[in-house]
């Protein structure tokens, strides 16, 4: 025996959507005490107007849903830790003093995470299907960054070492973290992956370039050292000089976790939950080293923001704050917040998907700050010319992971955020 059930739902305007059930229940034995009555309840993912059936899936178990809870914690993990670098960089130095080896292997690490949320035919496809948004992102990356930066340095009348300074932070390419913000804010982490590898290429000509164009006037620039330089650092993204290469660090680790995603999903299933958190922990780690590295030892060229150890907490903040270093902050604040906040508008205009807009946001918005300071310790002799690079280390992953974590309670479910568009 079968019978069907057929329901009419009236939208408006009204649409012929039909949901159509069918049951066939199987013979019952008599049972003595009084049956419960069955119940139906699946879970609806979404339902379009033109759709023909329901797309039903399974809910995420609950320490799925803590894991990525945690992860998208990141500005906290990137806060704590950049103070405790401020106050206690010694805390930070048994990273440190592994370095660059251990800068590198990390990186590796978060790759290889960010790859295993990939599939390699997503890869593959925004070649294909979408290069005018790996296009876009790349100019938007050269061109947003470098001249708001030279922008704000004469705006808020900084010295030209920390002019200096944040115009080479802003022609810098994009930063490696940027993935994981994006992945954090439900943005188009495939775009956002093949942008870093792009616009980190790129760096070997225009960051020499736009550095020289850019902040010439302040002092002389040494654009052939400079990009010799980056040639040598730029293929490397990682936050120090090591001799590993962009396809051992970045390119590798991407592909092979987007080919075990294709190849064997049912393994990386049991793993991929972990991925994201991982990776965030990583990244914050990093990020915190890099700044308790380089940050504590300009403080004896910098006296007002020289620490005593034996001051108060509110001493040494005020200190800190106090002369260059504030206004040092301020700056690299209004760059990072201005590459989100154009990049974002820019891409609206040019009317891309949701998901493109954030991870072109995050993209221009976030840098590879620790090239900057490699650059600048290189081949200038005022060291105050790394202090921007260097707050930026930490000013950076807190304002786009605050972003990230913003994006992605403001929006539902990646399924939810497509079925907007």
């Amino acid at each position: 025996m079968s019978f069907t059930l057929t329901h009419r739902l009236f939208l408006s305007p009204p649409q012929r959507t039909h949901l159509r059930f069918t049951f066939k229940p199987h013979t019952l034995k008599p049972i003595v005490s009084s049956p419960s009555k069955p119940s139906y309840r699946p879970i609806v993912s979404s339902l379009s107007h033109n759709s023909e059936h329901l797309s039903v899936t399974q809910a995420k178990p609950r320490w799925e849903n803590m894991l990525s809870t945690a992860a998208s914690l990141y500005p906290l993990y990137v806060t704590v830790g950049g103070v405790v670098a401020c106050f206690k960089p010694s805390a930070f130095a048994w990273f440190v003093e592994r370095g660059p080896s251990s800068y590198s292997f990390s990186l590796g690490l978060i790759m290889l995470a960010m790859g295993l949320t990939l599939e390699l035919k997503d890869l593959l496809n925004l070649f294909t299907q979408r290069p005018l948004s790996i296009l876009f992102g790349c100019v938007a990356q050269y061109t947003i960054m470098p001249t708001f930066a030279m922008i704000i340095s004469k705006t808020l009348g900084l010295s030209p070492s920390l002019s200096v300074g944040l115009i080479l932070l802003g022609c810098c390419p994009g930063g490696a973290a940027s993935t994981v913000v994006t992945f954090i804010a439900r943005g188009d982490v495939s775009l956002s992956t093949v942008m870093t590898v792009c616009t980190t290429l790129g760096a070997v000509i225009l960051t020499p370039l736009l550095t020289m164009v850019l902040a010439g006037t302040y002092v002389s620039i040494d654009a052939i050292g400079l990009s010799i330089s980056t040639l040598q650092v730029s293929p490397i993204l990682c936050f120090a000089s090591c001799d590993l290469r962009l396809g051992d660090v970045v390119v590798a680790p991407v592909l092979i976790g987007s080919y075990l995603q294709s190849t064997f999903p049912l393994v990386v299933k049991m793993i991929t939950p972990f991925a994201p958190l991982f990776a965030v922990l990583l990244s914050s780690l990093l990020a915190c080293s890099v700044f308790s590295g380089n940050v504590v030892r300009f403080n004896s060229s910098i006296g007002n923001a020289s620490l005593v150890s034996d001051a108060s907490l509110v001493s040494r903040l005020q200190s800190l704050l106090s002369g260059g270093v504030g206004a040092v902050i301020l700056s690299v604040m209004l760059l990072h917040f201005t590459g989100f906040f154009v990049g974002y508008i820019s891409a609206t205009i040019c009317r891309f998907r949701e998901a493109e807009r954030r991870a072109i946001s995050i993209e221009v918005g976030m840098q590879n700050s620790s090239l900057g300071v490699v650059l600048a310790t290189t081949h200038f002799t005022s060291p105050v010319v790394a202090l921007p690079p260097a707050m930026s280390a930490v000013i950076m992953n807190i304002m786009g992971s605050s972003l990230g974590f913003f994006w992605r309670q403001i929006s539902g479910s990646k399924q939810e955020l497509e079925d907007q568009e």
